[in-house]
């Protein structure tokens, strides 16, 4: 089974979040998991809810703030081990071309 979450840790503050936020991401190579941070949130990849929830829990923990504000949004298809790009394959090959696109 693969679990694939949206992580989004950051604090509440009217400064600059990046390297909050760089430590929060950092924290999650301490454990069995992939990610990909983008920049709404980072999205992360886990063989089972129990891995997800210790990464989740311990990037919430590695900012350093008075308040913090974390969002987590799991995606938990038990009968799958599909992952988070053959989701967006999935979309692409519906869109017949890439889920992209820039603005000028």
């Amino acid at each position: 089974m693969t679990v694939v979450a949206l992580l989004s840790v950051a604090p509440v503050t009217e400064e600059s979040m990046g390297e909050d936020v760089a430590d929060a991401v950092a924290a999650l190579d301490d454990f069995d998991v992939s990610y990909e941070t983008n920049p709404m949130g980072t999205v992360i990849e886990a063989e089972n809810i129990g891995e997800l929830f210790a990464a989740a829990k311990t990037a919430h923990k590695a900012v350093d703030a008075d308040r913090v504000s974390t969002f987590l949004k799991i995606d938990d298809k038990r009968s799958s081990d599909d992952s988070a790009r053959s989701k967006v394959d999935a979309v692409e090959d519906a869109l017949g071309r890439e889920a992209s696109g820039e603005r000028e």
